[in-house]
């Protein structure tokens, strides 16, 4: 968060309607305007069009990717923006599509193309429709969220997966208007398509992918830097990925799978954070997690529907805690002061006895810890809870039990998000009745 400091207020994203769409005077590339500006009125009813569309499962357009079904109501639902990807203009859709698929069932293949089929094919109808020609973006590309169903040691967890499926526009109209399952295989088998942030050879159908490497990509597919759940297309500031970025500098970071604790010089190297890298550590790690959970359960307050689980995030893989943090009817004020005395009430007496279960591990990065924050009257002030992740990398957090950094310190250098947004959280500002900064 060093690098990324926010100095701008978010505005609720309640006040977007369906059809809102990013605004052209919100964008500092001429060229990002430019398209913005002239497929304004295509845009607005691409959104439109999008959210009447009927899906197996409940989808949503996003602007960032990767929220729970709980931090999308009232997001930013702005899905439909132009970037650049590796250089190349793209006509980005973002989404989050709230299907939870069986692992024990359903291949990664098989649950890449039902998203193919089930999210991106109708999509692709719509906007063919309303961007039918042209050669002054080259690509339209998808970028959708949803979760994977697994099973390890008596627990049933979720894991956030996504597929990115970026194609040249000749491929999108004939993809739309194409019946043939071959015909659609052979754009797939020459388009970008990421699942997890690795290049992936999707094959519709079956249960196992091609290699990527026996594929006639138009471009040569590398892994996604940013990790498993990497947000490769969406804007980003000082994010060497995303070449540009839609949004005014400094940029929102809502989505925590993008964001950067350590300045790039220091970036650790990427962690195996394949499923099957997630469910041995969980393994591992399971006769401590249980003891943790029924020891810690008066303090900790866990969520009893979501056990502690290990995540993918940014480059390696951090243990996500789901707790209900429970303040007194003074506490109410604005969700930056609900934050703030959330982490100085409760999270931050968590952090010591967390950690030592944890001692002198080094196979994994960190510990997410997402609260949702009420007050004990049942009242916030807008009647609804606040969900906050405070995410720690595990040297910051071990720098703070050892009071070596203060509790601002560990928040400046890490990772916070109130209701899927990140934020700058000033403690003793927010708690006095001051929003972050």
């Amino acid at each position: 968060m060093n690098s990324l400091r926010m100095i701008t207020v978010f505005v609720s994203c309640a006040l977007w309607p369906s059809f809102a769409q990013v605004n052209p005077d919100e964008v500092r590339d001429p060229e990002l305007k430019a398209l913005e500006k002239t497929y304004l009125s295509q845009l607005r009813a691409a959104n439109t069009g999008i959210a009447q569309l009927h899906f197996p499962f409940a989808f949503q357009l996003n602007r960032y990717v990767g929220l729970d079904p709980k931090q999308q109501v009232g997001s930013d639902t702005r899905g439909l923006e132009f970037v650049k990807f590796n250089n190349r203009i793209v006509m980005k859709v973002t989404g989050n599509y709230n299907a939870a698929y069986n692992a024990a069932q359903l291949t990664d293949n098989q649950r890449a193309g039902k998203v193919l089929e089930e999210v991106i094919s109708p999509m692709l109808g719509i906007l063919c429709r309303e961007f039918p020609a042209g050669d002054d973006f080259p690509q339209i590309g998808f970028e959708i969220s949803f979760h994977a169903r697994q099973h390890a040691s008596g627990y049933d967890f979720e894991n956030k997966e996504i597929v990115v499926l970026v194609l040249n526009r000749p491929d999108a109209l004939a993809y739309a208007q194409s019946h043939d399952a071959a015909e659609r295989q052979a754009i797939l088998d020459r388009s970008e398509v990421y699942l997890n942030g690795k290049p992936y050879g999707v094959v519709l159908g079956e249960r196992e992918s091609y290699p990527v490497s026996d594929l006639p990509r138009t471009v040569a597919a590398k892994p996604v830097s940013e990790g498993l759940n990497s947000m490769i297309m969406a804007p980003k500031a000082n994010v060497s990925l995303a070449s540009a970025t839609t949004a005014p500098t400094p940029a929102p970071q809502p989505n925590i799978m993008l964001a950067r604790v350590e300045p790039l010089e220091k970036l650790p190297p990427v962690r195996e954070s394949s499923p099957d890298a997630i469910k041995d550590l969980q393994k591992s790690y399971q006769p401590a997690l249980d003891r943790m959970v029924q020891e810690l359960e008066t303090q900790v307050h866990f969520v009893r529907y979501a056990p502690p689980a290990f995540i993918p995030f940014r480059h390696g893989l951090y243990l996500q805690l789901s707790l209900t943090t429970t303040l007194a009817p003074s506490a109410s004020g604005s969700q930056y002061r609900l934050a703030a005395l959330a982490f100085d009430q409760h999270i931050a007496h968590l952090i010591r006895p967390v950690l030592a279960y944890f001692k002198d591990r080094a196979d994994f990065d960190g510990i997410d810890f997402s609260t949702t924050v009420r007050l004990a009257s049942g009242q916030t002030a807008d009647g609804n809870p606040v969900s906050v992740e405070f995410i720690f990398p595990l040297k910051l957090a071990n720098a703070y039990a050892d009071f070596d950094s203060t509790g601002q310190q560990l928040i400046d250098a890490s990772f916070v998000l109130i209701n899927g947004e990140r934020v700058s959280l000033n403690l003793q500002a927010a708690e006095a009745g001051s929003s972050a900064h």
